[in-house]
């Protein structure tokens, strides 16, 4: 009860009010401040119980598996609309190539083509359609049809690998089973989740290479590095320091990260856990 306007007595009693278990007296602003402070409390619990727990499934607009799904399917259809349109695109060729007295290109040969037009022509390949099929359905299963995947990993935190540009997304039907990431030289590049470092090497091809291995059986490689700041046997926490983007490696033509991430021995696309 209070004291005065800006005090108060807060007592704990006992036995119909006779005994005094616990008391304590308090200003008026120190009561607002508690109160504050618990408010906050309980918003920090709700936020960490949302976003670390299953329960953000719940939140209307959160991507879901079948969402997820959905966009898979789209990406599909996406990919074979490309394709009609290539195929036109090398209809259109053929008959520029007849009317300047060239030969015409069987379509079947494209795949043994070299150059310019080997190239060119390359994304029309007869088989490609079904293989991509194949393919996208099977990115569909691991998204959480029985493979158990999604379930695994829906409650897990990602952290960003490099603040940057994605410039060629992941796409099994090409064999580009990662991500590239545009990024300056030395901008640093951090784990994914907590982990232990089980390679930390050098490749002709790929240049400096930093591979974690993850809890729920998932390993990040992270190619093309300027340098790698840890070490084979190293644990790291999630969002630390590992490397700096760099340009390393015969396959690497910019400064950029190459990114994989890998479930069960399958490359899985990093964009449906990731925010880029």
């Amino acid at each position: 009860m209070p004291k005065n306007r800006n005090s108060y007595d807060f007592t704990v009693s006992g036995e119909g009010g006779s005994r005094r278990i616990f008391g304590f007296n308090a200003t008026r602003g120190w009561v607002i401040t508690a109160l504050i402070a618990a408010i906050l409390a309980v918003m920090a619990l709700t936020y960490l119980l949302i976003d670390f727990t299953p329960l953000k499934q719940t939140i209307k607009g959160y991507p879901s598996r079948q969402s997820r799904e959905q966009a898979l399917e789209n990406r599909l259809k996406v990919d074979s609309l490309e394709k009609q349109v290539s195929l036109w695109a090398f209809q259109i060729g053929n008959i520029q190539r007849v009317l300047s007295g060239r030969e015409p290109i069987d379509l079947d040969s494209i795949a043994t083509m070299q150059g310019a037009d080997g190239d060119m022509y390359a994304a029309m390949y007869a088989h490609q359609d079904s293989v991509l099929r194949g393919i996208v359905e099977k990115e569909m299963a691991m998204a959480g049809k029985g493979s158990g995947l999604d379930g695994q990993i829906e409650g897990l935190k990602f952290f960003t690998p490099v603040k940057g540009m994605v410039t060629e997304p992941f796409n099994q039907a090409i064999n580009h089973p990662y991500i590239d990431i545009s990024a300056e030289e030395n901008t640093p590049v951090y784990s994914v989740l907590d982990g232990t470092v089980i390679g930390a090497d050098w490749s002709e091809d790929y240049g400096y290479v930093m591979t974690i291995q993850h809890s729920n059986d998932l390993i990040s490689v992270y190619k093309h590095n300027d340098r790698l700041l840890q070490k084979t046997g190293d644990k790291v926490k999630v969002g630390t320091p590992i490397a700096s983007v760099g340009n390393t490696g015969r396959l690497s033509t910019a400064a950029h990260l190459h990114f994989e991430l890998w479930h069960a021995g399958e490359a899985i696309d990093p964009a449906l856990y990731i925010n880029f």
